[in-house]
């Protein structure tokens, strides 16, 4: 096994450790190998918030602050980067951090076992925007919270605290000396480059560049591919798989960045999630509440937009709403590239058309054009934080009325995302109606023929699928309040 060293940053002091296993969570290397209990194990896959850490990287001439789960983060993936647990958040006489006494003064707490994890996403929302002079409205505190649960309060105390931060005397982090830390690693990083692109039997690889990855992977094709790991940690946590092998591909800098050009957005396979979305919403605002909904934040902050896509789970959100856009993928390989539109990356369930040295590089997303109306809709269980049962996704573009382009996408009806292509020829070239809106609708219903499985029947998918088209006519109409992304409690943005 390549027993790289991790380094990180930790309570001011650069911290190294060995011998740790490519497959190596960062929660068990922080309960069982630094005793930081703190941090708490309650799903295992990255859904209930418990065990939630916040990791710091450089960004610009600043820092940048992201909360994780750290039950699915392998913890070779920090190497390079600071990190703070709930343990660190106490200054040296005792006092507490802003986040911590909200948590106390607003009774946003009662067991406790998840109190940890919200702590940690409310000193990122501190860091991020407190520290900034930006206030935390009653939405934000919502949106940032929302990959955290708790079975005990209800939510509101938790809010209440995550607004009143900023009451309490301010505990900023010390940025110039953790910067000075990080370039320090960086320098560290640097020399120890010719491990993170070679290891013959076995390790952690994580080139930094596009060319050490691409030779990386044809090199070692029998590796496991991780981006965010998102997916990858539940086969570790969940069915308990071992990877003597792991090529990280967020390490590489050309991918992780969104390059504009006159007609397309080009966006890099390793850019995190709530990054690629930022950069869709730039173009298409309405896009926004689908976007905070694909998972909580620290799912969004570690997971990818090129792991969503590569995965290829019929239930991913990604992939309807960028079919429906028109957006093509690139492989690359050290032999060349490839272009292809998303929709023919897929041969059937979670399989594809990539070679044993290939990756996905790039999503490339049309920009918008006049006459578009782009809608997404997510269908589940939970409002947040939850798995789709259905996603459609449609594009149609009017001129005065007449459909001159349609493109849908559609999750959770088949063993891959997939385009509505018969229900897509009925609308081309027609006048937008009522009356057609319910014909799509009806070939939507009988296009598929999704399965029933937990999450939904059959026939409730069928019948979601025709009364989403319904949907999409009202808002193409101008109406808004029809559904739960316009709904708000009074006082709630307050």
């Amino acid at each position: 096994m390549n027993s790289k060293t991790i380094h990180f940053i930790r309570r001011g002091a650069i911290v190294a450790l060995d011998d740790v296993p490519p497959d190596r969570t960062l929660l068990d290397v922080l309960r069982e190998d630094l005793a930081c209990t703190g941090t708490k194990e309650g799903c295992g896959e990255g859904d209930c918030g418990a065990c939630t850490v916040v990791l710091g990287e450089t960004d610009g001439d600043g820092l940048h602050y992201r909360a994780v789960n750290s039950c699915i983060r392998l913890a070779h993936s920090i190497d390079g980067m600071a990190l703070w647990t709930v343990e660190d958040l106490a200054g040296a006489d005792g006092a507490l951090h802003p986040a911590q006494e909200a948590m106390v003064q607003c009774h946003g707490s009662q067991c406790g076992f998840c109190t940890p994890g919200f702590v940690m996403s409310m000193f990122g929302m501190y860091q991020n925007h407190v520290a900034q002079g930006h206030a935390i409205t009653r939405a934000l505190a919502q949106e940032e919270l929302s990959g955290n649960l708790c079975r005990c309060t209800g939510y509101r105390p938790i809010l209440d605290a995550a607004q009143t931060m900023v009451r309490y005397p301010g505990k900023p982090v010390d940025m110039p000396a953790v910067l000075a830390q990080l370039r320090q690693l960086q320098q560290l990083r640097a020399g120890g480059d010719a491990e993170t692109t070679q290891a013959p039997l076995g390790g952690y690889l994580a080139p930094d560049n596009l060319q050490d990855l691409l030779h990386a992977r044809a090199a070692h094709p029998q590796a496991q591919i991780v981006a965010g790991c998102t997916d990858v940690g539940l086969w570790i946590t969940k069915q308990h798989k071992r990877f003597d092998m792991v090529l990280d591909v967020t390490r590489c800098a050309e991918l992780r960045r969104v390059e504009r050009y006159p007609h397309h957005v080009a966006i890099g396979a390793a850019l995190p999630l709530n990054d690629a979305y930022a950069a869709l919403v730039r173009d298409r605002p309405q896009l926004r509440v689908f976007a905070n909904r694909f998972a909580g934040l620290p799912v969004r902050n570690s997971g990818t937009l090129g792991g969503n896509v590569a995965n290829g789970s019929p239930i991913g959100d990604s992939m309807p709403l960028l079919i429906a856009l028109g957006a093509n993928v690139v492989l690359m390989s050290a032999r060349g590239h490839r272009d292809m539109p998303l929709e023919a990356l897929y041969t059937g369930y979670r399989q594809n058309v990539m070679a044993a040295d290939e990756l996905l590089a790039w999503i490339k997303v049309p920009l918008p054009v006049d006459g578009e109306c782009a809608r997404v809709y997510k269908i589940s269980k939970r409002f947040d934080d939850d798995i789709s049962a259905i996603c459609l996704a449609v594009n149609l573009r009017l001129d005065d009325g007449l459909i001159t382009h349609a493109s849908i996408g559609v999750g959770g009806v088949a063993a891959t995302p997939v385009r509505a292509i018969r229900t897509e020829a009925l609308l081309q070239g027609q006048h937008w109606s009522e009356d057609l809106a319910a014909l799509a609708g009806s070939a939507l219903r009988s296009e598929f023929e999704p399965i029933s499985d937990m999450r939904a029947s059959a026939a409730y998918r069928s019948t979601v699928l025709g009364n989403l088209m319904q949907r999409y006519w009202l808002e193409s109409q101008g109406m808004q309040a029809i559904n739960l992304d316009s709904f708000a409690l009074q006082g709630e943005n307050a």
